[in-house]
């Protein structure tokens, strides 16, 4: 979906973890959170209240910044890149501001591009000192794990298996969780070094021979992935024989399915929680190749923004689907911010549950020795 300049998006405008909130779901008097998330593609803000089972959004912001532009080639972030970013930063320093969100309850972090560049802990303090943001330079486990935390009710509980796919601008992340007596636990986990920024400037687009371009990147991926991957046969068969399935979040994902419903605009209670078929996503894939590169920016799920970077989020997806076999994918639109909210949400209640717990055993050992000092 195309993302307008210094204004939230719609699908930001109704991102939530959780079911769609009516207004009597949230509490007023619940403390705002939020959640910041500077990518190697975009930088996003979701400011939001607790509700019953999930949070209510009441600000949001996302903009492409493209901070990992050249960093491939160059290792380090481009002047430019980082002057977009910095910019949408100072966008969403003023949004923080404007709400009153105390800074105990925002968490600000940075993905592939700052991890990646000599000059990204040098850019995360100058945002630092200009913004007054304190942003956090999250390892690959820590990115997949909150992705995984931010779509874990799309998954399917009749599953007993799922295989969850943040594709990012500059990494890839993906989960192989299978369904156990006590819960969803996580069997294998990896990074790929290759996300739609990365793999876009790897492989650009030529002028002719598109299935044969499209081709190389997803080999390039299959390649990637083929290194971190669990060799389980018995956890595999569980994809073999239809018993599992694949969530994806990401813009690419999303604008995939923007693609494969038609939709003339972008709407985010449509596509969030759609399931695809393989066939449904390799439809999509093609029509794309075919619109060529005017065609897709013409589309209003995708937009000139994105026109040279959903091709590779496909060819991510493809190469997934290709290395574990399974007929569904349910898409996601939400991920890796809604993973901050709800760890951060759940944290009072923690501590507030073992306050409560330490208190009741404190009196329960006071009720205990009372009675037997008195005989």
């Amino acid at each position: 979906m195309p993302e307008t300049k210094g204004a939230p998006s719609k699908r930001d405008s109704r991102s939530q973890s959780s079911r769609p909130r009516r207004s009597g779901d949230s509490n007023r008097e619940a403390p705002l959170y939020g959640a910041l998330d500077l990518g190697t593609n975009n930088c996003r803000l979701l400011i939001a209240r607790p509700a019953r089972d999930g949070f209510r959004v009441v600000d949001s912001f996302s903009r492409i910044v493209r901070l990992g532009e050249g960093l491939s080639r160059t290792g380090r972030l481009d002047d430019h890149a980082m002057e977009r970013a910095y910019e949408a930063l100072s966008l969403c320093a003023e949004r923080i501001a404007r709400r009153g969100l105390k800074a105990e309850n925002l968490s600000a972090v940075a993905t592939q591009a700052c991890r990646a560049a000599s000059n990204g802990p040098e850019f995360i303090e100058r945002v630092r000192k200009g913004t007054g943001l304190n942003l956090r330079i999250i390892d690959p486990i820590e990115e997949a794990r909150l992705s995984v935390a931010g779509c874990l009710n799309l998954i399917d509980p009749e599953s007993e298996a799922v295989l969850v796919i943040d594709v990012g601008g500059g990494s890839t992340e993906l989960s192989w969780m299978r369904r156990t007596d006590e819960g969803l636990e996580t069997l294998a986990w990896m990074s790929a070094p290759l996300g739609v920024v990365t793999l876009a400037e790897r492989h650009p687009e030529p002028q002719g021979s598109p299935h044969n371009w499209y081709e190389a990147m997803v080999a390039d991926v299959g390649d990637a992935i083929a290194k971190g991957a669990p060799n389980d046969l018995l956890y595999h068969s569980l994809y073999q024989q239809g018993r599992a399935h694949m969530v994806g979040t990401s813009g690419a994902i999303t604008s995939l399915a923007g693609i494969h419903l038609g939709l003339r605009r972008y709407q985010r209670d449509l596509v969030d929680g759609l399931w695809m078929t393989r066939t449904d996503c390799e439809a999509a894939a093609n029509r794309l190749i075919s619109l060529g590169p005017v065609g897709r920016a013409a589309e209003n799920c995708i937009g000139p923004d994105r026109a040279d970077l959903v091709l590779a989020g496909a060819a991510i997806l493809e190469a997934v689907q290709r290395a574990w076999p399974c007929e569904r994918v349910r898409v996601a639109d939400r991920g890796l911010r809604e993973g901050l909210l709800l760890t951060m949400m759940s944290e009072p209640n923690r501590a507030t549950r073992k306050r409560r717990r330490r208190r009741r055993r404190s009196r329960g050992a006071a009720n205990a020795t009372g009675p037997a000092s008195a005989t």
